[in-house]
């Protein structure tokens, strides 16, 4: 996992050769590299934010604080009224924004710090890695960057987020709406998930609300609820046109969420003075790049090619809904990659595409030829599962799941139950190559393989039917890429 400050190798992924990243020192081909361990505490870190990315209890408490505010008073002794209102008169002062001190504005603060405090951690976290693209966006279309706040009220930062009602994304678009500013929704695709181009989408949509209501307050409300339950507000008032004096007579939800915006933007520019500590990002959106695609591909694909994990592949690449990226004619899709994978990729984009077509083409075929009916397993969804996690259980793929399931998104339920066909030592494949019998050596328990020169993990696992390299690295307690040759691999689980 790419880490601001993170040494991160990266193999070739066809070849021998190995690329490293310029700061990073060479392995010597005389260290003994295979038994060497993980730290497990940072591997630990890694697993919790790897679930932390897929979870959506961030989005579901968001989502209920705004439709459910209540604005009473709060014991919260930490922070004291005038306090408060100096720090709300220094935040006036430097936004386009009416952040003027009133009794419901202080609830709902004092209620975040009481009862919010590790979920606006955890947020401060996520933003580490979206806010600067997000800023950038904003700032091409002049829109006050504290804009950026919105994310958060509207999807806690979670790029596949879905609404009752069908909204979608970091920016929570409908359907009709994304398609008006250019969001492609299509079986593979849904634009309104990739992060760059849904936030250009909401700088266009907030700055034509501004240009109507001539008010970022009423923009806001506008952009929640529409416009026509603004205006029907600013009637019903009296005439009024402060969102304070229309907040009653605005649908529930909408009454909520300005408050809710102007609370968090509060907490986060106040963040160090509330007790609040600056999390490095586990992802640092500069330390990444895109590249065109030039045939479909799977990110289960990229991820056996690269040694990128699926998650983080997801996480880099919310748009694509079955994981899979479409070639289409005179349509762009991008791969998003940590920078020093970009390089890998580029040089052996022939043989990675040959890799994936040969793939696409097993795939034809009802079931891979290793399944047989009888390994087929029920599997309960427990809290704390997602699909990457459920994959390498089973040592299947995250795209196979959701092809026995008929899944569309990654989003599971406490309960639900998934079919798994899983692969485990007493299946076999029915027709085993020459290629394998000639390097590998068969044993009692399955068969083993000796690394010459030139190998990778990659190579090896395309030898083998229906092995991965997450498999190989599972099965020989392998934590990296590299190999040395005469180590002997087990091709098996055992």
């Amino acid at each position: 996992m790419l880490v601001s400050g993170q040494k991160y190798v990266v193999d070739t992924v066809i070849s021998g050769k190995k690329y490293y990243k310029q700061d990073i020192n060479v392995i010597t081909d005389s260290l003994n590299i295979e038994n060497l361990k993980d730290h497990t505490y940072s591997a630990n870190v890694d697993q919790l934010w790897l679930e932390e990315l897929y979870n959506n209890t961030l989005y579901d408490s968001i989502y209920e604080s705004v439709t459910e505010l209540t604005f009473e008073d709060v014991d919260y002794p930490e922070l004291n009224t005038d306090t408060l209102k100096k720090r709300l008169l220094e935040l006036d002062a430097k936004t386009p924004f009416n952040v003027v001190y009133n009794p419901a504005l202080e609830s709902v603060i004092k209620s975040y710090l009481k009862r919010r405090r590790n979920s606006l951690q955890r947020l401060m976290m996520l933003s580490e890695y979206y806010f600067p693209m997000f800023e950038r966006e904003l700032d091409n279309y002049n829109i006050p960057l504290e804009i950026k706040y919105l994310a958060i009220v509207e999807s806690a930062l979670k790029p596949r987020a879905k609404s009752r009602v069908g909204a979608t994304g970091l920016w929570q678009f409908m359907y009709a709406t994304g398609k008006y500013y250019d969001l492609d929704v299509s079986s593979y695709v849904d634009e309104r998930s990739d992060p760059l181009k849904s936030t250009e989408a909401a700088a266009k949509y907030l700055s034509k609300l501004y240009s109507v209501f001539g008010d970022w307050d009423l923009a806001l409300a506008a952009y929640n609820s529409g416009p026509g339950n603004v205006t029907k507000a600013i009637r019903r008032s009296g005439g009024y046109e402060n969102y304070w004096n229309i907040r009653n007579y605005l649908p529930r939800e909408t009454a909520g969420y300005l408050p809710a915006f102007l609370a968090t933007m509060y907490i986060f520019e106040n963040a160090e003075e509330l007790g609040f500590s600056r999390v490095k990002p586990e992802f640092a959106y500069l330390e990444t790049d895109t590249l065109h695609v030039k045939q479909m591909i799977t990110l289960d694909q990229v991820s056996e090619v690269t040694g990128v994990k699926i998650e983080e592949l997801q996480f880099l690449n919310p748009s694509y809904k079955l994981d899979i990226i479409p070639f289409i004619k005179d349509e762009t899709h991008t791969l998003r990659l940590p920078i020093p994978a970009i390089g890998p990729f580029v040089s052996n984009e022939e043989k990675i595409y040959a890799y994936a077509k040969a793939e696409f083409n097993k795939r034809e075929k009802p079931l891979p030829q290793f399944i047989e009916s009888e390994t087929k397993t029920r599997y309960t969804v427990r809290s704390g599962d997602y699909l990457g996690k459920i994959a390498r259980k089973f040592s299947v793929r995250v795209s196979q799941i959701k092809q026995w399931n008929g899944l569309r998104s990654n989003n599971l339920s406490i309960g639900q139950r998934l079919t798994i066909y899983p692969r485990n030592s007493t299946v076999t494949p029915k027709k085993t190559t020459s290629t394998v019998a000639s390097s590998g050596t068969k044993t009692s328990s399955g068969k083993t393989y000796i690394v010459k020169q030139g190998d990778s993990l990659w190579s090896i696992a395309q030898k083998h039917s229906g092995i991965s390299v997450e498999n190989i690295k599972e099965w020989n307690g392998i934590s990296g890429t590299s190999l040395k040759p005469g180590m002997t691999l087990k091709m098996y689980k055992g």
